[in-house]
Parts: structure tokens; sequence; C-alpha cells
């Protein structure tokens, strides 16, 4: 091997001249090259730690962080629907318009709510004046109850005590008659004997006839005595009879508290139907404030799929009212890329569709997987069950002023990334 060296300046050229010792002396006359040019070993070892630094930091970045491409803006979407069924007479909105809370959107023809209002009032009218009624009727009950209680009180009093009289007169009655009969016996029997005395013409016939005349007075003071014992059986058994119907009356009083709580339980029932006609002319004059649709909040009403004319029943919508105020990210991260990620970690957010980067963080991370949430939620428990790895929804919250002109719609493509460390 023989080398020729060359000098221009400071610089060497070393040529290989046996072409079996080539690589070799190409390494050294490299090596030589570097050990001549600090400048150039300089410039290499700092590229070298440039590119250490750069793929230590690179792999530090990548791996403090959690991203995805399956993310959307989210918002408050409030559905716009009527409460009763009627025919549409106003719209006051455009599709994509505007609206303040309590704007009045949509009108319904008011005229049946109208007349079913003033029918309930009616009936509530009516009912009122069942119960003013019934509640008169209350101390009337009382009073009559309590006035007739002291008279059949007093009735039974006088009934019995009545009763008594008769009985006693009856049993004087009955005493006049047995001595009326006995009388009447004696004389009979005086006369009878004065026949055959007469008949013989030992005593006078005055004194015959004077027997006679007192016989037949005895026979009519028994029949007088007879028929006032008649009478007075007569008025025993009507004085009986008073007493009982003292009796039922008495009865009839006692059941004078059952006939009030009767009266009260009438007023219940009255204060109830007020009650009823109440609630149903509230009801009437809510279905009447619920012809008129205003909006519940602030926000852009979209989705209009009804018009001027058109019948629409209870629960139909009318529209959807979007709050861009209140919007939110939901990303559907991948169940691996959870294990570090917590409520609270800052998020960094790109926009697709306006290029705008946000600030956000951690909500919270939902209760189930969006398979769980979904309509047919897949049923693992058979023979052909294949792992899938699963996504949850986690809730991101952006920072307040980052979106003044209320660009972000729900429903936008974003790219959240989650710095997790």
């Amino acid at each position: 091997m023989s080398t020729e060296p060359r000098g221009d300046g400071d610089r060497f050229v070393h040529e290989v001249s046996d072409p079996g010792s080539g690589s070799g002396n190409g390494r050294g006359s490299a090596l030589g090259a570097l050990r001549s040019r600090p400048n150039v070993r300089r410039a290499l070892l700092l590229i070298a730690v440039v590119l250490v630094a750069g793929g230590v930091a690179a792999w530090l970045e990548l791996h403090g962080r959690e991203t995805t491409d399956d993310a959307q803006i989210d918002g408050t979407i409030t559905p716009i629907a009527a409460r009763i069924g009627g025919t549409i007479v106003e719209l006051a909105f455009s599709d994509n318009e505007r609206v303040e809370s309590g704007q009045v959107l949509v009108r319904l023809d008011p005229a049946d709510y109208e007349v079913a209002l003033q029918r309930a009032q009616a009936d509530l009218a009516a009912a009122e004046a069942a119960l003013v009624a019934a509640r008169a009727g209350v101390p009337i009950t009382r009073e009559t109850t309590a006035s007739g209680t002291q008279r059949a009180v007093a009735g039974m009093a006088s009934a019995r005590a009545t009763a008594a009289q008769a009985e006693a007169g009856l049993e004087s009655a009955r005493a006049k008659l047995r001595e009326a009969e006995a009388n009447a016996d004696r004389a009979e029997g005086d006369l009878a004997r004065l026949e055959g005395l007469v008949a013989k013409e030992e005593i006078s016939r005055q004194h015959y006839d004077t027997a006679s005349a007192v016989a037949a007075a005895a026979r009519a003071a028994a029949d007088a005595a007879r028929a006032s014992v008649i009478a007075s059986e007569h008025a025993r058994d009507q004085a009986l009879t008073a007493v009982d119907a003292a009796r039922a009356g008495l009865r009839a009083a006692h059941t004078g508290p059952d006939r009030v709580a009767v009266t009260e339980a009438e007023v219940r029932a009255a204060e109830a139907r007020v009650a009823q006609a109440k609630a149903a002319a509230e009801r009437a004059r809510l279905d009447l404030q619920y012809t008129t649709i205003s909006a519940p909040t602030s926000g852009v009403l979209s989705a209009r799929n009804v018009e001027v004319g058109q019948i629409v029943q209870a629960g139909q919508p009318l529209a959807a009212l979007v709050d861009l105020a209140d919007v939110w990210v939901t990303a559907n991260f991948k169940e691996t890329q959870l294990e570090h990620m917590r409520p609270g970690q800052p998020v960094k957010i790109d926009v697709d569709a306006t290029g705008q980067t946000l600030r956000g963080r951690v909500d919270s991370i939902a209760a189930a997987t969006g398979a769980r949430f979904s309509l047919l939620p897949p049923e693992n428990a058979s023979g052909n069950y294949v792992k899938v790895v699963q996504r949850l929804p986690v809730k991101i919250a952006l920072e307040k002023g980052q979106d003044p002109d209320h660009r972000l719609r729900p429903g936008m493509s974003v790219v959240p990334t989650v710095t997790i460390r």
C-alpha cells in the first residue's frame, strides 16, 4: 500500500493504491478525516444529541397523551312539541332562526279551548252554589233535630201520663160498673121478693112500684157504668196508641245525629265536587294557555316540520331548539386508553370545520360503554364470541369564552387530545 499525501492548507487527501486493502484504508481515511476536522465531529455529535433528544421528547409526548378522532360536539337539543292538539294558526319563527327565552313560536286555534273553559267555569259555579246550599242545611238539620228530640221527649211523657190517666179511669169505671151491677142485682132481688108479697097484698102496690122503679134505675145505672167502662177502654187504647206513636217519634228523634252526619257528608261531597270543578276549570285554563307555544330557552331553531293550517296532536314535535351557548365534546375513547384518564385533566381540541384549537378539561366518563346504551345491546353469551375493544363516551367541558360567535354546532367532528401525565 502506498499513499501520496497532498497538502492544501491543513487538508490531506489519502489515496488508496492497494485494491486488496481498500476497505480498511477507506475507514482509516474517514477516521483520519474526522480527526483532522473537529468541526465536523462536533456537528455530527450535535446531530446525534438532537436526534436522541427529539426521540425521547416524542416518546414522552406520545406516552403522556391520548387522542381519538371518534369525537364530536354535543349540546342541549330541546324538542319543541305541542302539549295539546289543534290547528296551527300562526308560526312566528323561521328555520335556523335564533330565538330568545319566552318568545312566542306557535299559536294554535283557541276557540275550542275557550268554550271548554267557559263550560268548566259554569260547572264550578254550579258546584259552589250546591255547596252553599248544603252548608246552610247543616245548622237547620241540627236545630230541627234538637227541637224534634225535645218535642219527642215531651210527647212521650205526655202520652205516658195520658195512658196512665186512661188506665186509672178504666179501673174506676170498672169499679163503678161492679158497684152498679151489684146494686142492680140487689134491686132485682128485692123486686122479685116483693112480687110475691104484692100478689098476697101483704104490701101496698105503691111500695112494689117504688121497688120496681129502684130496680129499673139500678139496671140503668149498671148499663151506664158498662158504657163508661167501654169508653174508658177505648180511651186507654187511644192513649196506648199515642204512647206507641210517641215512642216511634222518640226513636226517630234519636236518629237526628245520623241525619246531621248525613247532611255533613253531603257538604263534604259538595266540597269534593267543587274541588273537581276547580281542577277541571284549571285544566281548561291550562289547555287554553297551551295554545300559545313559547321558547323554553334561548337558542337556534332547526328541523321545523309544520306549516300554518296543519293539525297537530299532543306531543307532536314541531321543531328542535339548540342552545349553542351550552356545548361540550363527547369523545369515544377505547377502553385501553382510559387507564390513566381522570376528570379534570386538560384537553386540546382540534375542530375540523373551523380549524380552531380549543381548550377543555375531562368532565366525566360514562357509566357504561356506548354499545350498552344502543337500541339493541350486543349479546355475548354465545359460542361465537370475539373480543372487540369497546369505546366509552367521555364528556369534555370547554373553557368559557372560546366560541363567542357560536360557530360550534352539535355534531361537528373534533379531535381531542387528553394530557394524562
